[in-house]
């Protein structure tokens, strides 16, 4: 990303511009969602993958993603990710590995962020909402591995979406029992003890560490809660 482009992006976010600029940029997003809309409409039955793109494929969490993304695969779902490295990487990876579909949702950074090799088709998205919006529109259920800002930021969107009925309840699950307890903790003994959220906003979410029973769990939710759907070209999917 050029000096040029980050200082646009934080002219945009400072408040308000000029009428006209605003209006411009306006048209920019619009047609950044058609670009993500086509790109994703044909893709299949995604689940989306979140996770840090700095653990590499020397980590214990690496190698359990990349067996989610076995056995999402195996399942017949598409493995959609933000398309980075690290533990994105290993979703798409696993999905590879069983001749999955493996979908990718990049993000322009100051620090190029490069799609993984793993991946069948990307996208490249200049604005992280859009991104975001992206990964969300086309999942059928949303796992979060361990990560930093990113992955919460996008776990409690996701949750945000679903606790005011924004978005079906899908399933959401946060893989890495050890890793989030703290979190979990946190949510349990200070924000629900201040009546912030409600006991059922917690149980919304799936903890499990077993890519097995995560990917069953997604494939039974998918199929007989929600009553999964198949794109007009009728991509046929078998479950296991």
């Amino acid at each position: 990303m050029s000096l040029k482009f980050l200082r646009e992006e934080q002219e945009f976010l400072r408040g308000p511009q000029k009428r006209t600029r605003e209006l411009l940029r306006a048209v920019r997003i619009f047609f950044e969602c058609i670009r993500g809309f086509r790109f994703l409409h044909f893709v299949g039955p995604c689940v989306t993958v979140y996770g840090s793109a700095r653990f590499d494929e020397n980590h214990s969490y690496y190698r359990i993603v990349r067996e989610l993304g076995q056995k999402l695969a195996q399942k017949g779902f598409t493995v959609l990710t933000g398309g980075g490295p690290g533990l994105m990487e290993a979703a798409n990876r696993g999905a590879k590995d069983m001749n999955g579909v493996s979908i990718g949702c990049n993000i322009t950074l100051p620090h190029e962020q490069k799609p993984n090799p793993y991946l069948d088709r990307w996208i490249q998205f200049r604005y992280f909402f859009v991104r975001k919006f992206m990964l969300a529109k086309y999942s059928y259920a949303f796992v979060a591995a361990p990560g930093g800002y990113g992955t919460l930021d996008e776990f409690y969107e996701i949750m945000t979406l679903i606790q005011t009925r924004k978005m079906k309840n899908f399933t959401v699950v946060l893989l890495g029992t050890e890793y989030w307890q703290p979190m979990l903790d946190f949510l349990k003994n200070t924000i629900l003890k201040a009546n912030a959220i409600d006991s059922a906003d917690i149980d919304l979410i799936i903890v499990n560490d077993s890519p097995e029973e995560i990917a069953k769990i997604i494939q039974e939710r998918a199929v007989d809660e929600f009553g999964l759907r198949y794109g007009p070209k009728r991509r046929r999917v078998l479950f296991e």
